[in-house]
């Protein structure tokens, strides 16, 4: 088997040109019409779209059927005039029907994705209840395609979503199954939810957001919860903004600790692209697991 790509692999500027596709400045024509320069030695720019895009399989590290967790497919009462929006829960096996501290995952701008999934089923081995929305529901759900599933996310009511998201940290947080401790962890636009929902709900006990967008600063007089703020380090869309959020976080006197990890791209964590960086990734992620677990489990009340 070859070795997987990198993202030392690419050009830095055919990056940035991935990253505005996928965060919707740049339609897939756009994207292949300026990657063309970019296409030599026989890899065509359809090539080097396809080569930058997620192969879930690769990242996979939980499997779905593990026999250490208990699965299920549920849906909430959405209050956003939807009727209910379906999500993705998992808890350790061994827990039974014992109570567990539960951790909102939310996606990037894709949907609940197999990624995903898989992210819920790693916090889950790690002891925690945690449970992903499909902020794709009104819309039919995660169609299986990241292009499909991009075109959809595009035309979703965001003020909409938002209060889905909202409705699920309380719907989580309120099940007979759960100590009532609550954390959120969102990559990306979920990232960027994570941010919104610290300035929500002033009962959140932890955020974890990954290179995600920031609040306006007169928001962060309103976040009670702490956080640990993992960034990319070459991401000037979502870093740009992070110096005045950040004085606004300390005016406030807000617990936080952030991170950016060298040389990492918008979106290292996903191992489902050659934009993961093992490394950072590891790191970032034990950080976020310890994080929660002395928010979420213990006592601990400093970050």
């Amino acid at each position: 088997m070859p070795p997987r790509l990198t993202a030392q692999d690419f050009d830095q500027e055919l990056l940035i040109l991935f990253d505005a596709y996928v965060h919707g400045s740049l339609d897939r024509r756009g994207f292949l019409a300026q990657a063309q320069k970019f296409a030599k030695a026989g890899i065509t720019a359809a090539g080097l779209l396809a080569a930058l895009s997620p192969d879930f399989a690769a990242g996979q590290q939980v499997p779905k059927d593990d026999a250490r967790l208990k699965t299920e497919r549920l849906r909430y009462p959405s209050p956003a005039g939807t009727g209910s929006v379906s999500g993705y829960l998992a808890r350790p096996a061994s827990a039974g029907t014992g109570k567990l501290p539960a951790v909102l995952v939310i996606h990037e701008n894709r949907g609940l994705n197999p990624h995903i999934e898989d992210i819920v089923r790693r916090l889950a081995l790690d002891g925690f209840m945690a449970f992903a929305p499909d902020a794709l529901t009104p819309l039919g759900g995660y169609p299986g395609d990241e292009e499909k599933a991009r075109t959809a996310f595009a035309t979703l009511d965001q003020a909409k979503a938002l209060e889905d998201f909202v409705a699920a940290a309380q719907w989580l947080k309120t099940r007979g199954d759960a100590t009532g401790k609550l954390g959120a962890v969102g990559f990306c636009y979920g990232g960027g939810i994570v941010h919104l929902l610290a300035t929500r709900l002033p009962d959140l006990n932890a955020g974890v957001p990954f290179y995600g967008n920031t609040p306006s600063p007169a928001e962060a007089a309103k976040v009670k919860a702490p956080l640990l703020v993992q960034q990319a380090a070459v991401d000037e869309r979502i870093n740009a903004a992070w110096p005045a959020y950040e004085a606004a976080l300390k005016a406030a006197g807000v617990k936080y600790a952030v991170y950016q990890y060298p040389g990492t791209q918008h979106g290292f964590n996903n191992d489902t692209t050659p934009r993961y960086d093992a490394a950072a990734a590891k790191l970032a992620w034990e950080r976020t697991v310890v994080f929660l677990k002395a928010r979420l489990q213990g006592d601990s009340a400093s970050t």
